[in-house]
């Protein structure tokens, strides 16, 4: 069971997240009060383990933002983030067309990081290291939804697997590193590798740390040259690419591996989640703690959103909860059970306050009830009534059997 914190939850601010799952489902939750608790307001998509969203990523197109999501399939679909219309979508193996995509198997080259252009482009990039930068067109109608130039395609690595990937603030550079792939940096209008990193050296007793990079992202919208990543050693690293190959800043947190690094808009902060739930942020410019948020999450950490605006942070993981926290006292505000393994979050930050507060009241979910279980479309409650207890069960039979034991007396007598 899910560990809850005893205390209250003050509610958090009016705000749009959207969340997916491993069932292949995106769920918008949507706080409309002041100081409300937030709820699931939507659901898109029916649950298929085979549709599982692997990385997703939001944009604003035409002032509308719209959502790509990668599905273990090998498709990226992208959707209109107000109704969950497919706007547009392509496969992985539709990028093969310079030759090294074009046999992908797609089992065992999952795609493990996706990001969409403010240009309406898409680039992602798949476990054994196969990137693809395209242009798509993204209408109304999901049939008229075509690339609309050739793909560029480029090999990260010739060994090893890619584990994570970000996009910098400007969209002209991309950083890749994985288990065994050293942390590199690809300029994407030439596709060429402008930047390795070098290893750290050896510690005092002459053991080498391999590399093994789990997230990654880049310090500062406007700057491209400082990069923060997370290892599976659980260490924080800060590279200078004007400096030097080597980490400036390098420290461990706990003692589980990282799994979420996520920026601030200060361009300095960075929250870190790792594997056995633990959140905290660190000032960068001395790689000190600015503290931990309090509230034990049950499960790996797999995604954190920073509202660009609101003191808002919001994370997800394997325990189900999508979880809100004030950012500078780093309390719980309030958390929304989801039922299923959540693989990642973003928050739709062109919802104002007036028309979430505007809307409040009716919630609908495209003719499925929110709170019915998976997999259950039926609106009749009996189907939702819970069995008796074992103690209620055994009460229950004991009763029955003083009831016969008695009657029997009676006619014997």
């Amino acid at each position: 069971m899910p560990r809850t914190s005893a205390v209250e939850s003050p509610g958090c601010p009016p705000l749009r997240a959207l969340s997916t799952d491993v069932l292949g489902l995106v769920k918008v939750v949507e706080g409309r009060a002041e100081r409300g608790a937030p709820q699931v307001v939507e659901r898109w998509g029916e649950p298929d383990p085979r549709l599982s969203v692997l990385a997703s990523s939001l944009s604003i197109h035409n002032s509308k933002p719209i959502l790509a999501v990668a599905r273990k399939t090998g498709k990226i679909e992208v959707l209109d983030a107000y109704n969950g219309k497919e706007c547009a979508s392509t496969e992985v193996g539709e990028c093969g067309t310079l030759g090294k995509l074009s046999d992908l198997k797609l089992e065992s080259d999952p795609i493990v990081g996706l990001h969409l252009f403010r240009s309406s482009a898409l680039l992602f990039c798949t476990e054994n290291g196969n990137s693809c930068l395209r242009s798509i067109k993204i209408s109304d109608a999901a049939m008229d939804s075509t690339p609309s130039d050739t793909p560029s395609s480029w090999r990260v690595c010739g060994s090893g697997k890619v584990a994570c990937c970000s996009v910098d603030g400007n969209e002209k550079y991309a950083v890749y590193g994985g288990k065994g792939v050293e942390l590199g940096v690809w300029d994407l209008e030439t596709c060429n590798k402008m930047w390795t990193a070098k290893a750290p050296r050896r510690n005092s007793i002459g053991l080498f740390t391999p590399t093994w990079f789990t997230a990654v992202t880049f310090l500062n919208d406007e700057d491209h040259h400082k990069i923060v990543t997370g290892t599976n050693q659980h260490q924080v690293r800060l590279y200078d690419i004007s400096a030097q190959r080597r980490p400036v800043i390098a420290f461990d947190f706990r003692e589980s591996p990282i799994k979420v690094v996520t920026k601030d808009p200060d361009g300095h902060t960075v929250y870190i989640g790792t594997g056995s739930g633990d959140i905290a942020n660190f000032d960068m410019r001395t790689g000190k703690s600015v503290g931990s948020f309090n509230g034990k999450c049950s499960g790996s950490i797999k995604s954190i959103a920073r509202h660009p605006e609101l003191p808002v942070l919001t994370s997800c993981g394997l325990d189900g909860y999508m979880r809100f926290w004030d950012v500078k006292t780093r309390q719980l505000l309030s958390a929304v059970f989801l039922k299923q393994h959540l693989t990642s979050v973003v928050i739709d930050a062109t919802a104002t306050r007036e028309s979430l507060v505007n809307a409040g009241g009716e919630i609908t979910t495209a003719g499925v009830p929110c709170d019915a279980p998976v997999g259950d479309h039926t609106n009749n409650p009996s189907s939702l009534e819970r069995k008796p207890s074992k103690v209620k069960r055994q009460q229950h039979h004991d009763h029955e059997g003083k009831r016969i034991k008695l009657r029997r007396q009676e006619i014997a007598t």
